[in-house]
Formats: structure tokens, sequence, C-alpha cells
């Protein structure tokens, strides 16, 4: 009994440091929020943040502001979210695997072919139809995504590629999902593409 009494006894330090640890990490997270409202009281990510319950304050304010304006108005989440939706699609493109795609994918999924028609995929069509949809040529999309090309639409959500990819989130301060594939406008992307390589090509100015 004593020896079970002096056990007993010496874990509850233990439990009181894992305790304190908790507390303190709180103290910091809720001291960065009050900082991150004292610098700036109209924020939309103040709005953001107040939704979650972790936040990566320091990159949403380095990475919030992108083409369409600030990622925070235009979707009601923080750029850290996107950035955890893109990181999650690169590694499923390079996997090779659609059905990995489809696990960030949301339902319906909004799908365009080359010739303009569209069609709402369930889930169970959109397994039936990954590896037409997330072929090749779109998993090499997938894997160059950067945050830093996206373009917002307030009210809409994200897209990349001339709006190729819409990632779209459906709660404040959540996860987006993608939520359009468009072929048409992609094949309309790599077109321009090309025209803006040819273009950069024929200003070279010949040495004299």
């Amino acid at each position: 009994m004593l020896a079970l009494g002096s056990f007993g006894c010496s874990a509850a330090p233990e439990e009181d440091q894992s305790l304190a640890a908790v507390a303190s990490a709180e103290t910091r997270e809720r001291r960065g929020l009050e900082e991150a409202m004292a610098t700036a009281p109209d924020d939309c990510l103040l709005m953001v943040w107040s939704n979650q319950q972790e936040r990566d304050i320091e990159f949403d304010r380095a990475h919030d502001l992108v083409d369409g304006g600030a990622i925070s108005c235009a979707t009601g989440t923080s750029p850290s979210q996107f950035q955890a939706a893109i990181e999650a699609l690169r590694a499923a493109a390079r996997s090779g695997d659609s059905r990995r795609v489809l696990a960030e994918v949301g339902i319906p999924l909004l799908y365009i072919d080359r010739a303009g028609q569209s069609v709402e995929l369930d889930e169970a069509r959109a397994a039936a139809l990954a590896d037409e949809v997330f072929d090749a040529e779109l998993m090499r999309t997938l894997e160059r995504l950067d945050l830093a090309d996206m373009t917002v639409v307030p009210e809409r959500g994200g897209f990349f590629e001339l709006g190729s990819l819409w990632l779209v989130v459906d709660q404040e301060g959540g996860r987006p999902r993608l939520v359009t594939v468009n072929r048409q406008a992609l094949a309309e992307a790599a077109d321009a593409a090309r025209s803006a390589a040819q273009d950069r090509q024929g200003e070279l100015v010949p040495g004299g």
C-alpha cells in the first residue's frame, strides 16, 4: 500500500507541469491575438481568427493580400487555411492518386469539360470519373498551385489559372475545398501562357 501511495503522489507534479504548459500556450496565443487586435482593430483577419481554434497570425498577416484583395475579407477565412488546402492538393497530385485528390474536393463538384459542358458530380460520380477529371494534365496543374498566384472574388472564393480551379469556404474561418474544375478555362490559360512566352521572346533585343 505504501508503494502504491508513493507512486500516486509522484504523478501529481507531472500532471501539474502538463497543465501549466497548456495554460502557458493558451496565454501566448491569447496575447498574440490581443496584440494583433491592437494593431489593426478593423482588420478582416480579426473576424476570421475569432472563428478559429488555431491561428497562424504571422503567416496570415504576411500573405493576406493577393489579386482581387484581402483573402480574409473576400473569403471569410485565413491565408493559412488556403495554404493548408493547397499543400494537401499538391501532395495528392504528386502521389498520382486521383482518389487522394477527391479527399480535398467539395461535393457536389462542378466539372466543366473542354467543350464547355458542365455537370455537377455527386460523391459517387466524382469517384467514378476521378481518373478522367484528374488526369495527368490536371495533376501537373495542381502540383504548381501557389497561394501567391490566387485571385479572390468577394463571397465566391479563390481561383487559379483563369478560373480553371476554384476553392471555396463553407464555414467562417474554415478550410477551403476544391469545388470547380474547368477544363475549358485551363486550356485557355495554357494558350495565354504560350502567347505570353512568345511575346517575351519577340521583345528580346539583339545585341549590337
